[in-house]
């Protein structure tokens, strides 16, 4: 059987986007499926490629029980397009800039990561770079919920239970 793929995306890929890959990992690892989902993370900027997340954003998952500390910064690839189903952005800037080299088949994979969450009205992560601590909490009260989402809509559309 093909792994599902989700690559997470957001500017620079050290906040929001390895917070959510970090996440949803370990809800899927917790729900078994680590065999059948492949997980990733990417920015749209070249700004912070190999470089270790956010430390508040790093401090904020860990106080949860999430460790980020094996992801690494990367920029989305024209590669990306082809390899994942599902290329989840984190705010509009963002989507727009995944809409505006994605090619035109697969530009049915991106979407925002928070189409998934049940629990907020808002549609975009918001980037808690230039904030406090409390950004990276809000970052992982909407994440986990949208990670929920996400888990539930994969295991309903592509059979993932055995």
């Amino acid at each position: 059987m093909e792994k599902t793929s989700v690559l997470f995306i957001c500017m620079g890929n050290i906040c929001r986007s390895p917070t959510a890959e970090g996440v949803f990992r370990r809800l899927v690892k917790n729900a078994g499926l680590e065999h059948k989902i492949f997980i990733d993370s990417a920015g749209t900027h070249a700004y912070h490629i190999g470089a270790v997340p956010d430390a508040r954003a790093s401090a904020a998952a860990e106080k949860r029980g999430y460790d980020l500390s094996a992801l690494r910064g990367r920029q989305v690839s024209p590669q990306d397009f082809h390899v994942f189903d599902y290329i989840l952005a984190m705010d509009r800037d963002n989507l727009a800039n995944l809409k505006s080299i994605c090619p035109p088949e697969h530009a049915r994979k991106l979407t925002l990561f928070l189409e998934f969450s049940t629990n907020f009205n808002e549609r975009e992560v918001p980037d808690p770079y230039y904030g406090g601590a409390q950004g990276f909490e809000q970052v992982l009260d909407m994440v986990e919920d949208a990670s929920r989402g996400l888990l539930q809509k994969l295991e309903r559309d592509h059979a993932l239970r055995d």
